[in-house]
C-alpha cells in the first residue's frame, strides 16, 4: 500500500513541476516583449520567481526523492535499460529547469535576453522530454 501511495505523491509532483515548466517559458515570451521598466514587467518578475520557488523547485525535489524511492520499492534495477533511457529524458529536463532559473535571474536583473521567438522554442522542449519520459516508462520498448 506505501508503494501505491508513494507513485501518488511522485504523479503529483511531475504533474506540478511540469506544469511549471510548460508554463514560466510562455511567460518568458510574454515578458520579454515588455520595456524593462514597465509595470507588466514588474509583474512578470515577481510571477517568474514565485513559481520558481514555491513551485517548480519543491516539485523537483519531490520528484526525485520519490522517483527513486520508487525505483527501490519495486525492486527495479536501477540501470535497468528503459530507466537509464527514462534517467536521460529527466536529467534534459533538469537541465530545462536549469536553464529557465537562469533566465530568471537575467530578467530580474534587467540583462539582456533573447527575444520571444527564442521562448517560444524553449516552450516545447519539456513537452519533447514529457513524451521521451513517458514512452520509456509506460511501454519500456527495450
Amino acid at each position: 500500500m506505501l508503494y501505491l501511495w508513494l507513485k501518488v505523491v511522485h504523479v503529483l509532483a511531475v504533474i506540478s513541476w511540469m506544469a511549471g515548466l510548460f508554463y514560466l517559458p510562455r511567460l518568458f515570451v510574454y515578458h520579454s516583449m515588455e520595456s524593462r521598466d514597465s509595470a507588466t514587467g514588474k509583474t512578470f518578475k515577481i510571477m517568474e520567481r514565485r513559481l520558481i520557488k514555491t513551485i517548480m523547485r519543491p516539485a523537483a525535489v519531490v520528484t526525485f526523492g520519490s522517483g527513486l524511492w520508487l525505483v527501490w520499492a519495486a525492486g527495479y534495477g536501477y540501470f535497468d535499460f528503459w530507466l537509464v533511457m527514462k534517467y536521460l529524458g529527466v536529467a534534459a529536463m533538469l537541465g530545462v529547469h536549469l536553464v529557465l532559473e537562469h533566465y530568471v535571474v537575467l530578467f530580474r536583473d534587467d540583462q539582456a535576453v533573447p527575444g520571444h521567438r527564442f521562448f517560444r522554442v524553449l516552450n516545447e522542449v519539456p513537452t519533447v522530454l514529457l513524451i521521451w519520459i513517458v514512452i520509456w516508462v509506460v511501454v519500456k520498448p527495450w
